[in-house]
């Protein structure tokens, strides 16, 4: 093992993991790396009040490893309050693979991540994200027990993206009824930005409830099958952010809301499965409850994915599975509802009451 010395200035440059803006007093964080199969992955985990942290993988051709790192630390702050918020004894944990999915991703690859999860004895325990898919879990799992969202046939609650859409749905849905009135979506206007699998399967239900729907990716052929298949509408604008639309869903990768769009959207109601959609919590949280924008928090209404992979620790049938996903539509209005009476924005609300389960476990074990 060769290790580098750094003088004073090169420490200094080096901002230390302790040190970054999106570390949130982190258990752990595992740099994992092995020259044989090309594998560079982080793992985060947040906090392991509640239970074992769970959280996807996720394998991104990051810029750099900084990026990475202030990804999945991000991610997995995210994924104790998803937990948290939806009544899960789980804690929050996230990974990230450096690299391209199409292009880098091997079964070794795979095995070898699976052998860092597994050296962690079940304090972290994975599952699927962007640039993965439930076969990628089947070989995970061959090394580690501590991965879910496996194959059905092999025991597991399989793919979790159409629960994660479907809790979606639910949020949007009670968010819709919070601003509008009703929850009939016939009629209304909605944009989704980013239709993987997540995005593909809310704009299917959209269109079944009635709702006219545009559809935004910087995939053109994912686009056109999209409008294809369920007769969306493309969005030919440049602007996104800007578009005439009641409801805008961004479904692609966070930060979306940031000091450039957030006051360019002209959406009444933002409801969508992206993580982290705040670039800044409090400044623009603020920015979108000032300009009467409903925000549906994104760690509660994506929560649907987590459901479905909890089912596997917990031995839940599907029903219960649906049962817990829809109740995301009732936690909505509950948070939206919370955020106006005590005169706070939605997302800080559903911190709040995240926060307040995790403090009261936390406190039961400190008797």
């Amino acid at each position: 093992m060769q290790v580098d010395v750094l003088n004073a200035n090169e420490l200094k440059k080096s901002a230390p993991v302790f040190g970054q803006l999106s570390f949130n007093d982190h258990e752990q964080v595992v740099f994992c790396n092995d020259k044989d199969t090309g594998l560079k992955a982080i793992i985060g985990i947040h906090n392991t009040v509640l239970g074992p942290a769970l959280g996807g993988t996720r394998m991104w051709n990051y810029s750099s490893e900084w990026e990475a790192l202030n990804d999945v630390l991000r991610l997995s702050r995210g994924m104790t309050y998803k937990s948290a918020i939806t009544g899960l004894n789980l804690g929050g944990g996230k990974a990230v693979i450096i690299g391209d999915a199409k292009t880098q991703k091997t079964p070794e690859l795979m095995k070898s991540f699976g052998r860092f999860v597994d050296s962690l004895s079940g304090k972290y325990i994975t599952a699927e994200d962007v640039g993965m898919e439930t076969a990628d879990m089947d070989t995970v799992r061959e090394v580690t027990k501590y991965v879910t969202g496996i194959s059905e046939d092999k025991g597991g609650a399989g793919n979790p993206s159409p629960i994660t859409a479907y809790g979606v749905f639910m949020g949007l849905k009670a968010s819709a009824k919070h601003k509008f009135g009703s929850d009939d979506l016939e009629g209304k206007s909605v944009l989704v930005q980013g239709i993987g699998h997540v995005g593909e399967t809310l704009v299917e239900h959209l269109t079944q409830d009635g709702a006219k729907v545009y559809i935004s990716d910087i995939n053109e052929e994912r686009l056109e099958a999209v409008r294809d298949k369920y007769g969306a509408i493309i969005f030919e604008g440049s602007d996104v952010y800007g578009a005439e639309v009641d409801i805008y869903a961004p479904c692609a990768l966070g930060a979306t809301i940031n000091d450039e769009t957030v006051k360019r959207i002209k959406a009444k109601v933002i409801a969508g499965a992206a993580n982290n959609q705040l670039a800044d919590e409090l400044t623009h949280g603020k920015i979108l409850r000032e300009r009467g924008i409903v925000y549906a928090p994104d760690f509660l209404i994506n929560a649907g994915g987590i459901i479905n992979v909890y089912a596997e620790l917990e031995n839940y049938d599907r029903k219960e599975i649906m049962r817990k996903t829809e109740n995301i539509y009732n936690t909505t209005l509950e948070i939206l509802s919370k955020a106006d009476k005590d005169d706070m924005t939605s997302h800080f609300a559903a911190l709040k009451i995240a926060q307040q389960r995790i403090d009261d476990r936390k406190n039961q074990n400190l008797k």
